[in-house]
């Protein structure tokens, strides 16, 4: 259960451009529950997917504020974990998840929680299981989109297809995802049935005030986006800023990194 955070602009920007110094810090402050690890990925000048992962706080790390502040390219997505129970603290289970293909690269990060693991384990094929490193779901929830997309031959319709299948076999899944390439970014909002944990919540503060804006059972797995001249951002809840717009719940979308449209992926009926 995650926090997630991404940007496409016409040139060059780091996170704390995108969000300003209080957006960024309240961001940050979102730590007092995604605590768990932190990663980035990026469009490199080359266009190659770059990636960090780190299995500590983000909050307690200054490389992650120094890489915050560095215009590391056009593009770029961030997350902050918050471990789903029973599962490790770990690099190998810290997102983005990446692979070398398509060309350039593909970096992969996850807001939800996909149960039970082995079910979604039995979707991929031995050569995909193969490449798992770690023991999240959302590691086997990107390693199944990769397989769609392998078998589709293009990377938009195997996303879709991975969807279709996911809704169908886990209902009650939030699939709220990132996901980057050296040519698009795509967006996942598909929770519509996923209940937020808000007795996990409640164990880790003392009053109910306490816990973070964002992070009701109404909000807790709400996306938000904003569309400037410039750029396209969108942001999990937490946040809490004029000038954002709801996504519409169970949809998915891609962006153009190099013109900033953003299409509608049409999933089946």
């Amino acid at each position: 259960m995650c926090r997630l955070l991404g940007y496409v602009a016409d040139q060059p920007v780091s996170v704390v451009d995108v969000l300003g110094e209080d957006g960024f810090a309240r961001f940050t402050a979102l730590t007092a529950v995604h605590g768990d690890g932190w990663g980035m990925a990026w469009q490199a000048e080359d266009r190659s997917v770059r990636s960090v992962t780190v299995p500590g706080s983000a909050s307690a790390d200054p490389a992650y504020e120094g890489l915050a502040r560095k215009r590391l390219g056009r593009a770029g997505l961030v997350h902050l974990r918050w471990a789903s129970s029973g599962l490790e603290i770990a690099t190998t289970n810290t997102h983005p998840f990446t692979d070398d293909g398509p060309a350039g690269g593909v970096a992969f990060a996850h807001n939800g929680h996909i149960a039970p693991i082995p079910r979604l384990e039995g979707l991929l094929t031995a050569a995909s299981r193969e490449r798992l490193e770690g023991d999240t779901d959302s590691e086997r929830y990107f390693r199944f989109v990769l397989q769609c997309a392998e078998e589709e031959g293009d990377l938009d319709a195997g996303l879709v297809r991975a969807l279709d299948v996911l809704v169908r076999e886990f209902p009650t899944a939030s699939l709220n995802a990132l996901m980057l390439t050296p040519d698009q970014m795509f967006a996942v909002h598909i929770n519509s049935s996923a209940a937020a944990p808000q007795r996990a919540l409640l164990e880790l503060f003392d009053r109910p005030e306490e816990i973070p804006s964002g992070h009701s059972a109404e909000a807790y797995f709400a996306m938000d986006f904003r569309t400037l001249p410039d750029a396209v951002h969108v942001i999990s809840s937490g946040l809490d800023e004029e000038g954002w717009t709801p996504v519409p719940a169970d949809t998915a979308a891609v962006v153009d990194l190099a013109t900033r449209r953003v299409t509608a992926l049409r999933r089946p009926a």
